[in-house]
C-alpha cells in the first residue's frame, strides 16, 4: 500500500443467504459482490459505476462495516477495518462517513435539523457545551449554502436538493477522510444534480475529502471522478482514470453503458449499443465471465474461464479474455 493511499480493497464479497422450507434454512445464496478490488488515493474520488442491482451500495456499506462482508481484506490508513471492533470501530466512523441516496428517508422526521447534524458531535464529544454545538451545526450548515435558522426546522420542511446538503452536513460534521456517496444524485431532479455535484466538489477541494462516488449513471461521474470502476454483476470490469474511460473504453460492457450517454452535441452521432437479454440472476451468476451472456465478442471459452483485472496500459484495468 503506497504512503498516499488512503483505502484499498482486495477479494471483497457479500454473498447473502436466502431462506426457505419449514426451519428457515439457508436454500441458496445472492452473490451480491464476488470478489471486488481497488484502491484509493488521498484526495481523489473514485466512481463506482454499474446497473441497478450489481453491488455498488453493497461494496460501500461493507467497506463502513454497515454490512459485514463474507470475506476479503479492506485496509484504511493502513489499518485492517475487518478486525476492528468496539472502540477501534467506534474511533473508524470518524474517519468515514456515507451520504446516502435518498434524502427522504436517511432523516429522522422527529428530529430538527439541529440535532439530525449535531449528534454526531455528541456521540464523538467534539463539542463542550451546547453554545458550542450549536454554533458548529451553524457553521456546517452554511458550508452546504443553507441559513442558520435551518437548525430548528424538520426535515419535511425542505426540498430534496435541501434535504441532501443536510445529509452532507451530518457526514462533514465530524470531519472525516473518506465519504462513500452512495447516488447522492440519483433521487433529485436534474436540475439540482449539478449543483449538489458542484458542492460536493467545492467541499473536497476546502476539507482535503476523499471520495468513493457510487453512481449507475456514467455521465452523472464524468466530471466529479479522477478514476473510474465500472461494476457487473457483483465484479469489477474495469478501472481507468476518467478520461481514459470515457475516449478508450476497453470492456464491452463499459461500451455499451457510453453508448447510451446523450452528447449535447447534436452533430455528433454516437453508435447506440444495445445488449441481449437481462441481467443474470445473482443466485446463480454465469460460469467463467459473468458479462459472457450478454457480451457481443463472447467466446465458447468466455463460459469456462474467469477473466483476470489487468493493467492493459498504465492506470487502465480491464477484466476481459479478449480486451486490452
Amino acid at each position: 500500500m503506497g504512503k498516499d493511499q488512503l483505502l484499498s480493497v482486495r477479494d471483497l464479497r457479500k454473498h447473502f443467504a436466502v431462506k426457505g422450507g419449514l426451519f428457515s434454512r439457508e436454500v441458496e445464496r445472492v452473490h451480491a459482490v464476488d470478489g471486488v478490488s481497488f484502491d484509493i488515493g488521498k484526495g481523489e474520488t473514485l466512481g463506482l459505476v454499474g446497473e441497478s442491482g450489481c453491488g455498488k451500495s453493497t461494496t460501500g456499506r461493507c467497506i463502513l462495516r454497515l454490512i459485514e462482508p463474507s470475506s476479503g481484506e479492506v485496509t484504511f490508513q493502513g489499518a485492517d477495518v475487518m478486525r476492528m471492533s468496539g472502540e477501534a470501530l467506534r474511533a473508524l466512523r470518524r474517519d468515514m462517513q456515507i451520504i446516502f441516496q435518498d434524502p427522504y428517508a436517511s432523516l429522522n422526521p422527529r428530529l430538527t435539523v439541529g440535532a439530525i447534524v449535531g449528534e454526531a458531535l455528541e456521540i464523538h464529544g467534539l463539542a463542550k457545551s451546547r453554545r458550542e454545538l450549536e454554533e458548529r451545526v451553524v457553521q456546517l450548515l452554511e458550508t452546504v449554502g443553507l441559513q442558520p435558522d435551518h437548525m430548528r426546522r424538520f426535515p419535511h420542511e425542505f426540498s430534496g436538493g435541501q434535504r441532501q446538503r443536510i445529509g452532507i452536513a451530518r457526514a462533514l460534521a465530524v470531519e472525516p477522510k473518506l465519504i462513500v456517496c452512495d447516488e447522492p444524485v440519483s433521487a433529485l431532479d436534474v436540475s439540482i444534480q449539478a449543483q449538489v455535484i458542484n458542492l460536493l466538489e467545492d467541499l473536497q477541494e476546502k476539507f482535503s475529502l476523499t471520495y468513493l462516488f457510487i453512481a449507475h449513471d456514467l455521465s452523472v461521474v464524468e466530471h466529479i471522478s479522477t478514476r473510474i470502476a465500472v461494476m457487473y454483476l457483483g465484479r469489477v470490469v474495469e478501472i481507468a482514470p476518467s478520461r481514459d474511460l470515457y475516449d478508450t473504453p476497453l470492456h464491452p460492457y463499459t461500451e455499451a453503458l457510453l453508448s447510451a450517454v446523450p452528447i449535447p452535441d447534436p452533430t455528433v452521432k454516437r453508435k447506440r449499443i444495445m445488449l441481449q437479454g437481462d441481467v443474470p440472476n445473482p443466485i446463480h451468476p454465469p460460469s467463467g465471465c459473468h458479462f459472457h451472456t450478454r457480451c457481443p465478442i463472447a467466446r465458447p471459452d468466455c463460459a469456462q474461464r474467469d477473466p483476470v483485472l489487468r493493467e492493459s496500459r498504465p492506470g487502465h484495468w480491464v477484466a476481459c479474455h479478449y480486451r486490452g
